[in-house]
């Protein structure tokens, strides 16, 4: 089975709670929830309700960006951008215990990412997608095995996750580039029944 996690958006049909219950639905049990632009005690009753959907499934909750409201709700992690707090003082703050992972686009993302002792990295994008902001340079297959390459080279063992417009008939390359897993949004919840979609992306290399 494919690891794969689903980061939270919201479409005109669903929220973001519709679109963390419909992945765990599919099978899915590794989230991540994010929600950009309020503060956290307004996200937080919405955290608290989807860290308990995922802790009926035995689904990791990873919160984007927001370190404090990680610890506050007892989620399983946090998950930080290039411009989000430092993964030293992330880790200050939540102990070992909780999982830390950081976003990449470069060799030299990744390796300051493994050398800050990330948990995973989350590496992108494949190609264009419309559900993120300020999209970095797109790497294509050919960027992951060029990564995935150095790493080797350079001895840095992080798990890496390939995000950023992936779709079914990606995964087989992708995985076949050394990352240990993928994160998927938009391919989920566009598709006309998202729970079979998740279910297909976690069985796509069978």
């Amino acid at each position: 089975m494919i690891p794969v996690q689903f980061i939270t958006h919201t479409t005109e049909r669903y929220t973001y709670e519709d679109a963390a219950r419909l992945a765990l639905d599919g099978g899915c049990r590794w989230v991540q929830l994010r929600v950009k632009g309020p503060a956290d005690d307004e996200v937080r009753p919405l955290a608290e309700r989807v860290l308990a959907l995922c802790r009926e499934r035995g689904a990791t909750l990873i919160v984007d960006d927001r370190v404090e409201l990680a610890k506050a709700i007892g989620a399983d992690g946090v998950h930080l951008g290039r411009e989000d707090m430092p993964v030293a003082e992330a880790r200050e703050r939540l102990g070992e215990a909780f999982l830390i992972g950081g976003t990449a686009n470069t060799f030299d993302d990744v390796e300051r990412l493994c050398r800050a002792g990330v948990d995973y990295i989350g590496c992108g994008p494949l190609r264009f997608t419309t559900t993120k902001e300020r999209l970095a340079p797109v790497l294509g297959l050919s960027g992951y095995a060029s990564l995935m390459a150095r790493m080797a080279e350079a001895g840095l063992r992080t798990p890496v996750v390939a995000i950023g417009g992936i779709t079914r008939a990606d995964i087989p390359a992708l995985m076949a580039t050394g990352v240990r897993g993928i994160a998927v949004s938009g391919a989920v919840l566009r598709a006309a029944d998202p729970v079979a979609e998740m279910e297909s992306l976690l069985h796509a290399d069978e």
